[in-house]
C-alpha cells in the first residue's frame, strides 16, 4: 500500500520557525550538521567528509561540488518520510543552500519526533497448522 506524498513541515529559508536551530546552525554549522546526521541514525561524523572532502579531491585533480553526505541525508530522510522531491531537487539545495538544509532536515527531524504516527497492521497473524500424526502399519 502506497501513502500520499507530503511536503516538508517547513520551508528551505523557514529558519525563523525554528529560532534554536537556526541560531545553533549559522554559528556552528558543523555541530548542526552532525546533529542531524546522528539524530537520522547515521554516524555523527558522517557531515565532516563534506567538509574535508573538496580538499582531498582537487589535490587529486578531482573537483567535488556536491557535498555527499548532505545529499545523502536529504535524499534518506526524505524517502524514510515520504516527502515530495527529485533527486535533482536534492542536488541543487544541497549544493547551492547546504546550511539552510541542515536547518530544515533538523527541523524535520524533531518534528516527526514529537508527532510519531503508527501504523498498525491489520492482517491477520499468520497460523501454523499442528503436523498430523503418523500412523505406523505392521
Amino acid at each position: 500500500m502506497a501513502y500520499p506524498l507530503t511536503d516538508w513541515n517547513t520551508g528551505l529559508f523557514g529558519c525563523c520557525e525554528d529560532k534554536c536551530s537556526c541560531c545553533y546552525g549559522f554559528f556552528c554549522c558543523p555541530c548542526l550538521a552532525c546533529t542531524v546526521s546522528g539524530n537520522f541514525g547515521d554516524n555523527g561524523c558522517l557531515p565532516l567528509c563534506d567538509m574535508c572532502s573538496p580538499a582531498i579531491t582537487a589535490a587529486f585533480g578531482i573537483p567535488l561540488c556536491v557535498p555527499p553526505a548532505a545529499l545523502a541525508l536529504r535524499v534518506g530522510i526524505r524517502h524514510k518520510y515520504g516527502i515530495k522531491g527529485s533527486l535533482c531537487r536534492d542536488i541543487a539545495t544541497s549544493c547551492f543552500c547546504e546550511w539552510c538544509s541542515y536547518c530544515q532536515m533538523h527541523r524535520e527531524l524533531k518534528y516527526r519526533k514529537q508527532n510519531k504516527t503508527v501504523i498498525v497492521n491489520m492482517q491477520p497473524a499468520p497460523m501454523m497448522m499442528a503436523p498430523a500424526p503418523m500412523m505406523v502399519v505392521n
